[in-house]
């Protein structure tokens, strides 16, 4: 058996906060309601989260807009990242996505999580390009160099 249930959080997969959307009674009853991701669609309720579903819609204007303005800046951009080496080239301490994630923090004030973030673990040196996925599908590839330290 299927219930319409009005969203109040985005649910990937579902919909976003104000959406009515047909579910199976009991994904609504033992999921969706206890984790308060949705109500019933009741007029008061429908009334209450017009306004949230248009502040959203908003936001998620403003965050494609500021992904696309981070991308622009991040295309082409090089971190330089010193580190000890041993025997053939080879780094004492491998450069991950979290150390770029912090050298982007560190130069534009932007704070990207180091899942989004695709490159290995940088053992050796040399030039690697590293792909970021800033939002859906929004991407920038920047190179990530890394050098023998004095």
């Amino acid at each position: 058996m299927h219930v319409k249930v009005l969203l109040i959080r985005e649910v990937p997969g579902l919909g976003i906060p104000g959406d009515v959307v047909d579910v199976k009674d009991g994904h609504a009853r033992n999921y969706l309601f206890p984790q308060k991701l949705a109500v019933p669609p009741t007029a008061h309720a429908m009334a209450r989260f017009a306004k949230l579903r248009a502040q959203y819609k908003t936001e998620l204007a403003d965050r494609r807009t500021r992904a696309q303005a981070l991308a622009e800046k991040l295309a082409g951009a090089e971190f330089v990242f010193p580190r000890r080496v041993h025997d053939e080239d080879k780094l004492y301490a491998a450069v991950r996505p979290a150390d770029l994630a912090r050298a982007i923090e560190e130069r534009f004030g932007e704070k990207i999580d180091p899942d989004r973030i695709r490159m290995g673990a940088v053992e050796a040196l040399g030039e690697y390009p590293a792909e970021i996925t800033l939002y859906e599908d929004i991407t920038a590839t920047v190179m990530v160099k890394v050098e023998a330290a004095a």
